[in-house]
């Protein structure tokens, strides 16, 4: 399903922004083939590490065998399973975390990393433009494209933070904590 993918010019976009930021410590939802991780990765301060989690099973082969094959693969933590039950387990403060995963629970995900999160570091979520869906009249809307509205919503009304949505591919809320 090549159009979960994160293409190429996002691919960069997130490459940039690790970079600018020099994460020690970074928390991708929603590993999909790791394509993004890779990307994420190249921007690690030395010694950093990037966890990223997935519920699909299915993709773990193909992960492992990219992951391994990159010259990130000893600055890069694996997980399977689900997000909500992970994220409570880190004791890590992430400089930078990249939400990409089932749209139904980016607020829960928000929420469950926010406080993990160090003061002055970023959330990056994408997809919140989802193919201009989030503009349909509410007659039209589907359960994911609601829970991308509330999401929207939520960020834009949170006092804690600053945040710009780029339009790059399907959206990317670039999400700074205060």
């Amino acid at each position: 399903m090549p159009r979960m993918l994160s293409g190429h010019l996002q691919g960069r976009v997130l490459s940039m922004i690790s970079h600018m930021i020099r994460p020690s410590q970074i928390l991708e939802i929603g590993t999909y083939t790791g394509y993004s991780a890779l990307c994420l990765a190249e921007g690690l301060a030395p010694g950093g590490l990037l966890h990223t989690i997935d519920i699909n099973d299915e993709l773990n082969g193909i992960v492992s065998r990219y992951i391994e094959k990159s010259a990130y693969k000893n600055s890069i933590r694996t997980y399977l399973g689900n997000a909500i039950n992970i994220i409570p387990t880190f004791s890590e403060t992430f400089d930078l975390v990249f939400i990409d995963a089932d749209k139904i629970n980016y607020s829960v995900y928000y929420d469950l990393v926010f406080d993990k999160l160090r003061s002055g570091g970023f959330i990056i979520a994408d997809n919140v433009l989802w193919s201009g869906k989030i503009l349909l009249t509410e007659d039209e809307l589907d359960k994911d494209t609601i829970a991308l509205q509330a999401f929207n919503e939520k960020v834009q009304s949170d006092p804690r933070i600053e945040n710009v949505l780029m339009p790059i591919r399907d959206g990317l809320m670039v999400i700074r904590k205060k």
